[in-house]
């Protein structure tokens, strides 16, 4: 490790040098600003402390100059001053920190961790504590007995796959085989309690499901006189929320932040439309028949989303008014912020928004994106590469700025898929990977959650006959027919439709704005 220190007493620090030596630092000292430049272009250092105050060129001057070479080194410095307007241009300049004369051996040490060690010390103690950890979450996932257990199995998951994000590729794979296992008993546990969740019309027999949000999250916040903003990232996983969520800390606070279960088929059709009618779809089908598309018809499966928010506000005899916005683009969403100012006399507004659900396709239909996006951490990172230079960024900041009560959810999540189970279906069959419905469908039934009889768990009846069969984990549907390019093509890509919990553990945040 080098370290560059400037000081135009650097004599004096002759003892600091030696002490840094002996930890076995190699340190270059100089004593004005002008060696330093010249040996910065010299050396690559891995971190430089600057005397502010120096006779020549000062340390503001010799900073700047020493990041016009390399931008990224950090630079200490060191003052004897505390005044404010120092530090202030000491920090515009993007010092990495500054320490106040004098300095102890303990300071520079802690300096030194900081700026040069933090990621190795933070990854080595992220193996300590998650190795320790192990063992407590494999007896959490065993003993998990009712949906609130799998949510906090999942979030405490989540936690440790973005702690080891830049961990070694051994405790990664621990980690995997981990989420692996609690997908496998998460799949068994829903096997064992979806149908029972629907046998009874009462909603407190089972978690809180897609039509439930309306009723539970945004009528209540209506009813005590707030303005509302319903926004709905469409195929947005609970890590993606986590990810962006550091980007809202500036302006938001999160009052609430919760998980709650997507329905099966976890796709647009189903989940979404449930959250926006506040019924199962059988439910829509059967009352609201024009409102519903059924699997075989081209027609598009979400084009009545506002006519079925306003069936539920009609359903609950409740008197709000609401917009309704879809968000393809980032021109539509620019025009959304400016219609904010009228908007804002609705009792309530909904932006459904659907990058993150091109960008699935994406990924499957595109060489490029193939390559782009190998694992979850590349899928998380191009989610908020997205948010930071996205209309959607902007948006959120309008809101903070009107002092709007926000409430962010989705229809459903993603999983990446790995493992081709074999399915024959007729023609009429749908195309989904992870879910499949039709009346003539062969399988393993040891493979995937079957359901012959839909209607008792909410899904309507294509004919007499239809069954619904769901995949589990990361398996996905191929068909015997060119199987082996099948397999090749679909493999690693980003589905969703079926069991698993990144697919069926979805977002509830409610966020104010900061004052």
């Amino acid at each position: 490790m080098k370290i560059l220190w400037t000081d135009d007493e650097i004599d004096l620090l002759r003892p600091y040098l030696i002490f840094l030596e002996e930890k076995g630092y190699e340190v270059f000292p100089a004593n004005n600003g002008q060696d330093a430049i010249d040996l910065c272009r010299q050396h690559n250092f891995d971190i430089i402390f600057l005397d502010e105050n120096m006779p020549g060129l000062s340390g503001l001057e010799t900073l700047a100059q020493i990041k016009a070479i390399n931008s990224a080194i950090p630079v200490v410095m060191i003052t004897k001053s505390e005044e404010e307007n120092i530090m202030d241009m000491a920090i515009g300049s993007k010092i990495a920190d500054y320490l106040i004369k004098p300095v102890n051996p303990n300071q520079i040490l802690l300096t030194l961790k900081k700026h040069i060690h933090k990621k190795e010390i933070i990854s080595e103690q992220n193996t300590t504590n998650y190795r320790q950890e192990f063992n407590q979450i494999s007896m959490q996932i065993n003993s998990c007995g009712n949906a609130a257990d799998w949510i906090a199995v999942y979030k405490r998951l989540l936690f440790w796959e973005l702690e080891l994000n830049a961990s070694d590729n051994e405790l990664k794979d621990l980690l995997q085989m981990q989420k692996t296992e609690a997908n496998t008993a998460f799949a068994k546990f829903v096997k064992r309690n979806y149908q029972e969740w629907f046998e009874s019309n009462a909603d407190e027999n089972r978690p809180m499901m897609s039509p439930d949000f309306f009723k539970r999250k945004v009528f209540p916040l209506l009813d005590k006189g707030e303005k509302v903003f319903v926004i709905v990232i469409d195929n947005f996983r609970y890590d993606q929320w986590l990810e962006i969520k550091t980007m809202l800390n500036d302006y938001f606070v999160f009052s609430e932040e919760d998980a709650y279960f997507s329905i099966l088929p976890t796709a647009t059709q189903y989940a979404r439309n449930a959250i926006f009618s506040g019924l199962m779809p059988l439910q829509i089908q059967q009352m609201f028949p024009k409102l519903w598309v059924d699997e075989d018809e081209e027609e598009g499966k979400n084009l009545y989303e506002e006519a079925l928010l306003q069936t539920q506000i009609d359903r609950f005899r409740r008197h709000d008014t609401f917009s309704y916005h879809k968000i393809n683009n980032s021109q539509s969403g620019e025009k959304l912020i400016e219609r904010l100012p009228q908007l804002l006399n609705n009792s309530f507004n909904v932006c459904v928004l659907n990058f993150i659900d091109m960008l699935s396709h994406a990924k499957t239909d595109s060489k490029m994106m193939r390559e782009l996006v190998q694992d979850e951490s590349a899928y998380r990172s191009l989610t908020s590469s997205w948010f930071h230079h996205s209309s959607t960024r902007d948006l959120f900041r309008s809101l903070a700025a009107h002092k709007v009560k926000v409430v962010l959810t989705t229809d459903h999540g993603t999983i990446r898929v790995n493992n081709a189970i074999k399915v024959v279906g007729d023609r009429n069959t749908n195309v989904n990977l992870r879910y499949k419905v039709g009346k003539n469908l062969s399988y393993n039934k040891k493979e995937v959650f079957e359901i012959t009889q839909p209607a008792r768990v909410g899904l309507p009846n294509l004919n007499v006959s239809s069954t619904y069969i769901f995949a589990t984990g990361n398996d996905f549907f191929a068909y015997p027919n060119n199987h082996n390019h099948y397999v090749s093509y679909y493999r690693n890509t980003f589905q969703h439709g079926g069991i698993s919990l990144e697919e069926m553990i979805i977002p509830s945040v409610i966020m104010e704005a900061k004052e």
